[in-house]
């Protein structure tokens, strides 16, 4: 009989952070499931690194492993350096959106241009959660936050869309009433080479729902749940249909040259060169 899970066994006994009510909760517990589905009975074979915001706290130090918290926005730097250095390891980043696409950004962009082999998981509240609720780069149009009062007035970046113009191996969305489907998407990315993105929009009552209008979490996550359509879906629908919409499901899975494999063959044919000579 397969051992029944629990999130304790990858924990430390620490009172986590978050707001009552907080998607993140459901995130965290998501992962670590699909770490328990797949087989592993401690984390010993992870390693971790988170920025600064609600969503790097999930790991650090959380999570009864190795992890580095850094600088807002440079998580996945160190987390390159991590894995070229211990190919062996499953690198994680764990981000919210403005960490991941908004200082971070660059970052996130040459990451995937490498295919670095990580993972990049965005909790994706669509604020700025942890310093007062200012708008975010992904912050849907025309939304009340502490900086737009009347608005947002900007069109919010589509980051799971950005990761495959870049060049991923692996990009997904889900949101936090996709929890099932979540699950799987963590445990396909675990499982193969590249840079894996996957972005979860999370229900944030706290910084983003009394703003946005919603009266509580139930709220929230109907309101996900009716406005999702799956990638398929999308694809047969026109730009003023999908405004407002949250697109899920996968949008690219390949196979391509990863950064550990192209570095380390160079480094084995300068190797080679240097005794020759």
């Amino acid at each position: 009989m397969a051992e029944a899970f629990s999130s304790r066994r990858y924990m430390r006994d620490l009172k986590l952070p978050f707001c009552p009510g907080c998607g993140l909760f459901s995130l965290g517990d998501t992962f670590l499931r699909a770490v328990h589905e797949l087989g592993h009975k401690d984390l010993n074979g992870f390693c971790f690194t988170s920025g600064i915001g609600c969503s790097s706290w999930i790991p650090s130090p959380y999570f009864l492993a190795d992890s580095v918290h850094t600088l807002h926005g440079r998580s996945i730097p160190v987390a390159t350096s991590i894995k070229l250095v211990r190919p062996d390891l499953n690198v994680v980043v764990f981000g919210g959106d403005g960490d991941i696409v908004g200082i971070g950004l660059s970052h996130f962009v040459h990451a995937a241009r490498r295919n670095t082999d990580i993972l990049v998981i965005m909790g994706n509240n669509m604020v700025y959660g942890m310093t007062g609720g200012q708008v975010a780069p992904t912050t849907p149009f025309n939304t009340k936050t502490t900086t737009t009062p009347y608005g947002s007035f900007e069109h919010p970046l589509d980051a799971a869309r950005l990761a495959v113009a870049a060049g991923a191996a692996y990009s997904a969305r889900w949101t936090t009433a996709h929890l099932n489907e979540l699950k799987e998407s963590v445990k396909t990315a675990l499982q193969m080479p590249g840079f894996k993105f996957i972005e979860v929009v999370t229900h944030c009552p706290t910084a983003y729902g009394r703003r946005a209008g919603f009266k509580d979490i139930g709220e929230m996550l109907k309101y996900y749940r009716e406005n999702a359509v799956s990638t398929q879906q999308a694809e047969r629908m026109s730009e003023e249909e999908l405004e407002g919409k949250i697109v899920v499901g996968e949008f690219v899975k390949r196979e391509r040259s990863t950064l550990v494999e192209t570095v380390y063959a160079m480094m084995k044919e300068a190797k080679a060169s240097d005794t020759q000579d």
